[in-house]
């Protein structure tokens, strides 16, 4: 399931020609982003080595607390569009499930890395890393 929606991900921005429409197609993703509750945007949900201000927040779906669901926010338009874009690959799945994404074979796929400052590089692994650590913090929660 999951390797069909990174498929489904990296088809899509394959489709656009360039880095200005796939841009633009992550600023599109990040205006389509769910307002994450104020209540969220802790300290502790902030993801620090961000150049951007992010936050991300995981938490357990009411009505399958066997799923993870994730709100998140950042204040510039590229990085809120992938933010968006890690929120839709990791809500809904399971710990295990999360464990087992290839992130980096999608991002190497839609050539992320090559198309972001070294910086920004950088703080996007900061919020997958944010996310994992949340998760395993839920798990440990429920044992």
């Amino acid at each position: 399931m999951s390797q069909n929606m990174l498929n489904d991900i990296a088809e899509d921005f394959e489709l656009l020609q360039d880095w200005e429409q796939r841009y633009q197609y992550l600023v599109e993703l990040g205006e389509q982003l769910p307002a994450m509750p104020e209540s969220e945007k802790t300290q502790e949900n902030r993801v620090i080595p961000c150049m951007s201000k992010v936050w991300v927040y995981a938490y357990p779906d009411p009505e399958k607390p066997e799923r993870i669901l994730f709100h998140g926010d950042c204040d510039t338009a590229i990085i809120k569009g992938v933010v968006a874009l890690l929120v839709q690959i990791f809500s809904g799945k399971t710990a295990d499930e999360i464990r087992q994404v290839d992130i980096d074979s999608l991002f190497e796929r839609i050539q992320l890395a090559e198309n972001l400052s070294p910086n920004r590089h950088v703080g996007i692994y900061a919020i997958v890393e944010k996310m994992r650590e949340q998760v395993e913090k839920l798990s440990a929660s429920r044992r």
